[in-house]
Protein backbone atom coordinates (compact mmCIF):
# COMPACT_ATOMS: atom_id res chain seq x y z
CA UNK A 1 0.00 0.00 0.00
CA UNK A 2 1.37 3.45 -0.88
CA UNK A 3 2.02 6.05 1.85
CA UNK A 4 -0.83 8.17 0.49
CA UNK A 5 -3.34 5.32 0.53
CA UNK A 6 -2.53 4.51 4.16
CA UNK A 7 -2.35 8.08 5.52
CA UNK A 8 -4.21 8.50 8.80
CA UNK A 9 -4.28 11.44 11.20
CA UNK A 10 -5.90 11.29 14.62
CA UNK A 11 -7.43 14.49 15.99
CA UNK A 12 -9.04 15.03 19.40
CA UNK A 13 -10.32 17.93 21.44
CA UNK A 14 -8.86 18.02 24.94
CA UNK A 15 -8.91 19.77 28.32
CA UNK A 16 -6.41 19.87 31.20
CA UNK A 17 -8.61 17.44 33.10
CA UNK A 18 -8.57 14.81 30.34
CA UNK A 19 -5.34 15.51 28.45
CA UNK A 20 -3.41 12.42 29.64
CA UNK A 21 -6.25 10.08 28.71
CA UNK A 22 -6.69 11.96 25.44
CA UNK A 23 -3.03 11.62 24.44
CA UNK A 24 -3.17 7.89 25.11
CA UNK A 25 -6.30 7.51 23.00
CA UNK A 26 -4.90 9.79 20.29
CA UNK A 27 -1.69 7.82 19.82
CA UNK A 28 -3.53 4.52 19.60
CA UNK A 29 -6.11 5.91 17.18
CA UNK A 30 -3.19 6.85 14.95
CA UNK A 31 -1.72 3.34 15.29
CA UNK A 32 1.58 4.21 16.92
CA UNK A 33 2.14 0.70 18.30
CA UNK A 34 2.33 -0.62 14.75
CA UNK A 35 5.03 1.94 13.90
CA UNK A 36 7.15 2.36 17.03
CA UNK A 37 9.07 -0.85 17.70
CA UNK A 38 9.29 -2.02 21.31
CA UNK A 39 12.76 -3.49 20.70
CA UNK A 40 14.42 -0.28 19.52
CA UNK A 41 15.40 2.83 21.43
CA UNK A 42 12.85 5.64 21.01
CA UNK A 43 13.92 9.29 20.81
CA UNK A 44 11.29 11.80 21.89
CA UNK A 45 12.36 14.73 19.70
CA UNK A 46 11.48 17.73 21.84
CA UNK A 47 10.90 21.05 20.09
CA UNK A 48 12.40 24.19 21.64
CA UNK A 49 11.74 27.10 19.31
CA UNK A 50 12.43 29.59 22.09
CA UNK A 51 14.31 28.99 25.30
CA UNK A 52 11.90 31.29 27.13
CA UNK A 53 8.35 30.05 27.64
CA UNK A 54 6.10 31.38 24.92
CA UNK A 55 2.70 29.77 24.23
CA UNK A 56 2.64 27.50 21.12
CA UNK A 57 6.36 27.94 20.51
CA UNK A 58 7.75 24.74 22.09
CA UNK A 59 6.74 21.23 23.20
CA UNK A 60 4.38 21.57 26.16
CA UNK A 61 5.07 19.63 29.37
CA UNK A 62 1.65 17.92 29.21
CA UNK A 63 2.37 16.85 25.63
CA UNK A 64 5.66 15.23 26.65
CA UNK A 65 4.13 13.77 29.81
CA UNK A 66 1.13 12.40 27.91
CA UNK A 67 3.30 10.63 25.35
CA UNK A 68 5.56 9.06 27.98
CA UNK A 69 2.63 7.90 30.12
CA UNK A 70 0.90 6.43 27.07
CA UNK A 71 4.00 4.44 26.09
CA UNK A 72 4.53 3.16 29.63
CA UNK A 73 0.85 2.17 29.90
CA UNK A 74 1.18 0.24 26.65
CA UNK A 75 4.15 -1.73 27.89
CA UNK A 76 7.09 0.12 26.38
CA UNK A 77 10.27 -0.17 28.44
CA UNK A 78 11.20 3.26 29.91
CA UNK A 79 14.86 2.26 29.64
CA UNK A 80 14.40 2.42 25.86
CA UNK A 81 12.84 5.89 25.83
CA UNK A 82 14.80 9.13 26.03
CA UNK A 83 14.36 12.86 25.61
CA UNK A 84 16.25 14.24 22.61
CA UNK A 85 17.48 17.81 22.04
CA UNK A 86 19.44 19.60 19.37
CA UNK A 87 21.40 22.83 19.73
CA UNK A 88 20.96 26.07 17.81
CA UNK A 89 23.30 29.02 18.28
CA UNK A 90 20.39 31.37 18.97
CA UNK A 91 18.48 28.93 21.20
CA UNK A 92 19.86 27.68 24.52
CA UNK A 93 18.49 24.13 24.80
CA UNK A 94 19.43 23.73 28.47
CA UNK A 95 17.70 26.96 29.42
CA UNK A 96 14.77 26.04 27.21
CA UNK A 97 14.18 22.60 28.70
CA UNK A 98 14.08 24.21 32.15
CA UNK A 99 11.91 27.22 31.27
CA UNK A 100 9.45 25.06 29.31
CA UNK A 101 9.44 22.43 32.11
CA UNK A 102 10.38 19.61 29.75
CA UNK A 103 13.34 18.43 31.80
CA UNK A 104 11.05 18.20 34.83
CA UNK A 105 8.94 15.64 32.98
CA UNK A 106 11.94 13.63 31.80
CA UNK A 107 13.36 13.51 35.32
CA UNK A 108 10.00 12.64 36.91
CA UNK A 109 9.81 9.56 34.68
CA UNK A 110 13.47 8.65 35.23
CA UNK A 111 14.31 8.78 31.51
CA UNK A 112 17.62 9.55 29.87
CA UNK A 113 17.93 13.09 28.49
CA UNK A 114 20.22 13.32 25.48
CA UNK A 115 21.63 16.50 23.97
CA UNK A 116 22.89 15.51 20.53
CA UNK A 117 25.78 17.98 20.55
CA UNK A 118 27.22 16.80 23.83
CA UNK A 119 29.29 13.64 23.61
CA UNK A 120 27.29 12.01 20.81
CA UNK A 121 29.05 10.62 17.74
CA UNK A 122 28.10 12.07 14.37
CA UNK A 123 28.72 10.14 11.14
CA UNK A 124 28.91 11.20 7.51
CA UNK A 125 25.63 11.21 5.66
CA UNK A 126 26.92 8.84 2.98
CA UNK A 127 27.97 6.33 5.62
CA UNK A 128 24.49 6.58 7.12
CA UNK A 129 22.26 6.41 4.03
CA UNK A 130 24.49 5.20 1.17
CA UNK A 131 23.43 6.07 -2.35
CA UNK A 132 20.31 7.90 -1.15
CA UNK A 133 22.71 10.86 -1.05
CA UNK A 134 22.78 10.86 -4.84
CA UNK A 135 19.02 11.48 -4.97
CA UNK A 136 18.89 14.50 -2.66
CA UNK A 137 17.02 17.50 -4.03
CA UNK A 138 19.30 20.23 -2.62
CA UNK A 139 21.51 19.10 0.25
CA UNK A 140 24.42 18.13 -2.02
CA UNK A 141 24.43 21.66 -3.40
CA UNK A 142 24.21 23.27 0.03
CA UNK A 143 26.89 21.00 1.51
CA UNK A 144 29.15 19.92 -1.38
CA UNK A 145 31.57 18.41 1.15
CA UNK A 146 28.78 16.47 2.85
CA UNK A 147 27.41 16.75 6.37
CA UNK A 148 26.93 14.53 9.40
CA UNK A 149 24.01 13.09 11.35
CA UNK A 150 23.90 11.51 14.85
CA UNK A 151 24.97 7.87 14.76
CA UNK A 152 22.47 7.03 17.47
CA UNK A 153 19.58 7.88 15.13
CA UNK A 154 20.40 4.93 12.89
CA UNK A 155 17.96 2.18 13.84
CA UNK A 156 16.16 4.26 16.49
CA UNK A 157 12.49 5.10 16.56
CA UNK A 158 11.71 8.79 16.67
CA UNK A 159 8.56 10.53 17.91
CA UNK A 160 8.43 14.20 16.97
CA UNK A 161 6.74 16.57 19.43
CA UNK A 162 5.94 19.79 17.52
CA UNK A 163 3.22 22.35 18.19
CA UNK A 164 0.67 23.91 15.84
CA UNK A 165 2.11 27.21 14.62
CA UNK A 166 3.09 29.37 11.68
CA UNK A 167 6.64 30.07 10.50
CA UNK A 168 8.19 33.03 8.70
CA UNK A 169 10.18 30.77 6.34
CA UNK A 170 7.75 27.91 5.64
CA UNK A 171 4.24 29.35 6.33
CA UNK A 172 3.59 26.54 8.84
CA UNK A 173 5.91 24.33 10.84
CA UNK A 174 5.32 20.96 12.42
CA UNK A 175 6.49 17.37 12.13
CA UNK A 176 8.68 17.72 9.05
CA UNK A 177 10.42 20.86 10.31
CA UNK A 178 11.03 19.26 13.71
CA UNK A 179 13.74 17.06 12.15
CA UNK A 180 15.71 20.12 11.03
CA UNK A 181 17.81 20.68 14.14
CA UNK A 182 18.66 17.07 14.87
CA UNK A 183 19.70 15.98 11.39
CA UNK A 184 22.01 18.81 10.32
CA UNK A 185 25.05 19.20 12.51
CA UNK A 186 26.28 22.74 11.81
CA UNK A 187 25.54 25.68 9.50
CA UNK A 188 21.83 24.86 9.24
CA UNK A 189 21.17 28.46 8.20
CA UNK A 190 22.86 27.68 4.86
CA UNK A 191 19.69 25.80 3.90
CA UNK A 192 17.29 28.69 4.55
CA UNK A 193 17.15 29.86 0.91
CA UNK A 194 16.03 26.31 -0.04
CA UNK A 195 14.27 25.39 3.19
CA UNK A 196 11.29 23.62 1.58
CA UNK A 197 13.51 21.34 -0.48
CA UNK A 198 15.68 20.73 2.58
CA UNK A 199 12.71 19.46 4.60
CA UNK A 200 11.91 17.01 1.82
CA UNK A 201 15.48 15.68 1.82
CA UNK A 202 15.40 15.35 5.61
CA UNK A 203 12.18 13.33 5.48
CA UNK A 204 13.84 10.97 3.00
CA UNK A 205 16.76 10.57 5.41
CA UNK A 206 14.42 9.82 8.31
CA UNK A 207 12.60 7.14 6.37
CA UNK A 208 15.95 5.53 5.62
CA UNK A 209 17.59 5.62 9.07
CA UNK A 210 14.80 5.33 11.63
CA UNK A 211 13.09 2.11 12.71
CA UNK A 212 9.83 4.02 13.03
CA UNK A 213 8.78 7.66 12.60
CA UNK A 214 5.75 9.12 14.37
CA UNK A 215 4.52 12.60 15.35
CA UNK A 216 2.37 13.89 18.19
CA UNK A 217 1.40 17.55 17.79
CA UNK A 218 0.03 19.83 20.49
CA UNK A 219 -2.52 22.49 19.58
CA UNK A 220 -3.73 23.35 23.05
CA UNK A 221 -1.98 26.63 22.33
CA UNK A 222 -1.63 27.48 18.62
CA UNK A 223 0.45 30.33 17.23
CA UNK A 224 -0.38 32.74 14.39
CA UNK A 225 1.89 35.41 12.95
CA UNK A 226 5.67 35.60 12.45
CA UNK A 227 6.51 32.28 14.10
CA UNK A 228 8.07 30.23 15.48
CA UNK A 229 8.59 32.87 18.16
CA UNK A 230 6.92 36.27 17.75
CA UNK A 231 3.36 34.97 17.43
CA UNK A 232 -0.11 35.69 18.73
CA UNK A 233 -1.11 32.66 20.84
CA UNK A 234 -4.62 31.22 20.64
CA UNK A 235 -6.32 28.60 22.81
CA UNK A 236 -7.47 25.81 20.47
CA UNK A 237 -7.63 22.67 22.67
CA UNK A 238 -6.69 20.31 19.83
CA UNK A 239 -4.10 17.51 19.66
CA UNK A 240 -3.01 15.50 16.61
CA UNK A 241 -0.97 12.37 15.88
CA UNK A 242 0.14 10.43 12.80
CA UNK A 243 2.79 8.15 11.34
CA UNK A 244 2.59 10.24 8.15
CA UNK A 245 4.67 13.37 8.70
CA UNK A 246 3.30 15.03 5.58
CA UNK A 247 -0.33 14.31 6.45
CA UNK A 248 -0.16 15.63 10.01
CA UNK A 249 1.43 18.85 8.75
CA UNK A 250 -1.27 19.09 6.08
CA UNK A 251 -4.10 18.67 8.59
CA UNK A 252 -2.53 21.22 10.94
CA UNK A 253 -2.14 23.67 8.03
CA UNK A 254 -5.79 23.18 7.07
CA UNK A 255 -6.90 23.81 10.66
CA UNK A 256 -4.96 27.07 10.61
CA UNK A 257 -6.83 28.07 7.45
CA UNK A 258 -4.22 27.37 4.76
CA UNK A 259 -4.41 25.21 1.65
CA UNK A 260 -1.77 22.56 2.46
CA UNK A 261 -0.92 21.95 -1.18
CA UNK A 262 -0.06 25.63 -1.61
CA UNK A 263 2.75 25.18 0.93
CA UNK A 264 5.81 24.09 -1.00
CA UNK A 265 7.32 21.55 1.37
CA UNK A 266 3.99 19.76 1.79
CA UNK A 267 3.30 19.75 -1.94
CA UNK A 268 6.79 18.51 -2.83
CA UNK A 269 6.68 15.71 -0.26
CA UNK A 270 3.24 14.67 -1.51
CA UNK A 271 4.32 14.66 -5.16
CA UNK A 272 7.38 12.57 -4.30
CA UNK A 273 5.25 9.96 -2.53
CA UNK A 274 6.70 10.65 0.92
CA UNK A 275 3.27 11.11 2.46
CA UNK A 276 -0.11 12.64 1.76
CA UNK A 277 -0.60 16.40 1.59
CA UNK A 278 -4.14 16.42 0.23
CA UNK A 279 -6.71 16.59 3.04
CA UNK A 280 -9.32 14.86 0.86
CA UNK A 281 -7.07 11.78 0.70
CA UNK A 282 -6.25 11.64 4.43
CA UNK A 283 -8.25 9.43 6.78
CA UNK A 284 -9.27 11.41 9.85
CA UNK A 285 -9.96 9.41 13.01
CA UNK A 286 -11.15 10.64 16.37
CA UNK A 287 -13.01 13.94 16.40
CA UNK A 288 -13.84 14.67 12.76
CA UNK A 289 -15.75 17.81 13.73
CA UNK A 290 -12.66 19.25 15.43
CA UNK A 291 -10.55 18.31 12.41
CA UNK A 292 -12.93 20.22 10.15
CA UNK A 293 -12.45 23.57 11.86
CA UNK A 294 -10.97 26.60 10.11
CA UNK A 295 -9.23 28.97 12.49
CA UNK A 296 -8.67 31.61 9.79
CA UNK A 297 -5.12 32.37 10.86
CA UNK A 298 -3.68 35.37 9.04
CA UNK A 299 -0.27 33.79 8.56
CA UNK A 300 3.39 34.61 9.15
CA UNK A 301 3.38 37.92 7.27
CA UNK A 302 0.72 39.36 9.58
CA UNK A 303 2.41 41.87 11.90
CA UNK A 304 5.73 40.65 10.56
CA UNK A 305 8.65 41.71 12.71
CA UNK A 306 11.61 43.79 11.60
CA UNK A 307 13.86 40.75 12.11
CA UNK A 308 11.69 38.57 9.87
CA UNK A 309 11.60 41.23 7.15
CA UNK A 310 15.38 41.37 7.19
CA UNK A 311 15.63 37.58 7.04
CA UNK A 312 13.37 37.48 3.99
CA UNK A 313 15.39 40.22 2.32
CA UNK A 314 18.68 38.41 3.00
CA UNK A 315 17.59 34.95 1.89
CA UNK A 316 15.21 35.78 -0.96
CA UNK A 317 15.17 39.53 -1.59
CA UNK A 318 17.17 42.66 -2.23
CA UNK A 319 19.84 41.91 0.40
CA UNK A 320 20.64 38.41 -0.83
CA UNK A 321 23.49 39.39 -3.13
CA UNK A 322 25.24 41.92 -0.85
CA UNK A 323 24.81 40.07 2.49
CA UNK A 324 23.96 36.36 2.27
CA UNK A 325 27.52 35.35 1.35
CA UNK A 326 28.74 36.60 4.75
CA UNK A 327 26.64 33.96 6.51
CA UNK A 328 28.90 31.27 5.05
CA UNK A 329 32.10 32.85 6.40
CA UNK A 330 33.72 33.66 9.74
CA UNK A 331 31.50 36.77 9.83
CA UNK A 332 28.30 34.73 10.33
CA UNK A 333 28.05 35.37 14.10
CA UNK A 334 26.83 38.89 13.36
CA UNK A 335 23.48 37.29 12.41
CA UNK A 336 23.30 35.23 15.61
CA UNK A 337 24.05 38.33 17.70
CA UNK A 338 21.43 40.38 15.84
CA UNK A 339 18.80 37.66 16.34
CA UNK A 340 19.38 37.38 20.08
CA UNK A 341 19.43 41.16 20.57
CA UNK A 342 16.20 41.58 18.66
CA UNK A 343 14.21 38.62 19.98
CA UNK A 344 15.48 38.09 23.53
CA UNK A 345 16.57 41.55 24.60
CA UNK A 346 14.06 43.69 22.70
CA UNK A 347 10.94 41.84 21.45
CA UNK A 348 10.16 39.50 24.31
CA UNK A 349 10.45 42.12 27.11
CA UNK A 350 8.77 44.86 25.05
CA UNK A 351 6.00 42.93 23.29
CA UNK A 352 6.07 39.22 24.02
CA UNK A 353 5.01 39.43 27.64
CA UNK A 354 1.57 40.64 26.55
CA UNK A 355 0.94 37.37 24.71
CA UNK A 356 2.32 35.39 27.61
CA UNK A 357 0.14 37.19 30.16
CA UNK A 358 -3.02 36.59 28.10
CA UNK A 359 -2.22 32.92 27.66
CA UNK A 360 -1.33 32.46 31.33
CA UNK A 361 -4.83 33.59 32.26
CA UNK A 362 -6.26 30.52 30.47
CA UNK A 363 -6.70 27.02 31.91
CA UNK A 364 -3.57 25.90 30.08
CA UNK A 365 -1.59 28.87 31.30
CA UNK A 366 -2.59 28.18 34.87
CA UNK A 367 -1.66 24.54 34.39
CA UNK A 368 1.73 25.55 33.03
CA UNK A 369 2.42 27.74 36.02
CA UNK A 370 1.54 24.98 38.48
CA UNK A 371 2.92 22.11 36.41
CA UNK A 372 5.05 19.90 38.63
CA UNK A 373 3.14 20.96 41.73
CA UNK A 374 -0.17 19.36 40.75
CA UNK A 375 -0.41 15.59 41.13
CA UNK A 376 -2.11 14.25 37.97
CA UNK A 377 -4.86 11.68 38.13
CA UNK A 378 -5.46 8.96 35.56
CA UNK A 379 -7.19 11.22 33.03
CA UNK A 380 -5.31 14.48 33.40
CA UNK A 381 -4.56 17.27 35.81
CA UNK A 382 -6.90 18.52 38.52
CA UNK A 383 -8.31 22.01 38.34
CA UNK A 384 -5.27 24.30 38.27
CA UNK A 385 -7.19 26.92 40.22
CA UNK A 386 -9.32 29.96 39.53
CA UNK A 387 -6.71 32.64 40.14
CA UNK A 388 -4.98 34.08 37.06
CA UNK A 389 -1.44 32.87 36.60
CA UNK A 390 1.33 35.43 36.95
CA UNK A 391 4.30 35.55 34.62
CA UNK A 392 7.32 35.31 36.88
CA UNK A 393 9.90 37.30 34.90
CA UNK A 394 9.86 41.10 34.80
CA UNK A 395 11.34 43.24 32.02
CA UNK A 396 14.67 43.76 33.79
CA UNK A 397 14.99 40.02 34.41
CA UNK A 398 14.23 39.23 30.77
CA UNK A 399 16.82 41.71 29.50
CA UNK A 400 19.43 40.28 31.88
CA UNK A 401 18.65 36.74 30.76
CA UNK A 402 18.75 37.86 27.13
CA UNK A 403 22.32 39.09 27.57
CA UNK A 404 23.17 35.73 29.09
CA UNK A 405 21.84 33.99 25.97
CA UNK A 406 23.83 36.42 23.83
CA UNK A 407 27.05 35.33 25.50
CA UNK A 408 26.17 31.67 24.94
CA UNK A 409 25.35 32.32 21.28
CA UNK A 410 28.74 33.91 20.66
CA UNK A 411 30.58 31.18 22.54
CA UNK A 412 28.83 28.33 20.74
CA UNK A 413 28.87 29.79 17.22
CA UNK A 414 30.59 27.16 15.04
CA UNK A 415 32.62 29.86 13.32
CA UNK A 416 34.02 31.02 16.66
CA UNK A 417 34.70 27.45 17.80
CA UNK A 418 36.53 26.58 14.58
CA UNK A 419 38.60 29.78 14.78
CA UNK A 420 39.81 29.07 18.30
CA UNK A 421 40.26 25.41 17.43
CA UNK A 422 42.69 26.38 14.67
CA UNK A 423 44.51 28.72 17.05
CA UNK A 424 45.02 25.78 19.41
CA UNK A 425 46.28 23.61 16.58
CA UNK A 426 43.24 21.32 16.39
Amino acid sequence: MSPKASSKVAVLKTTPGTVLRDYHELMNLAGYQGVISREADTALKINISWHFFYPASSTTPWQLDGVIRAMKADGYDPALIHGCHNRTVVIDAHLGERENKQVDVIQAHGLRNIHLYEGEEWVSIREAVGDLVDRFVVLNKVYPGGFSIPRRFIGENIIHLPTVKTHVFTTTTGAMKNAFGGLLNEHRHWTHPVIHETLVDLLRIQKKIHRGVFAVMDGTFAGDGPGPRCMTPHIKNVILASADQVAIDAVAAKLMGFDPMSIKYIRMAHDLGLGCGKPSEIEIVGDTEAAGQNWHFRGPTNDITFAAKMQHAIYWGRLKKPIEWSLKTWMAPWAYIASVIYHDIYWYPAKGDRGVHRAMDSEWGRLFQRFGELEPHADGYPDPGGEPAVFRWGTADMVKRGFGVLGTAIKEAPEVASHFGRRKGR
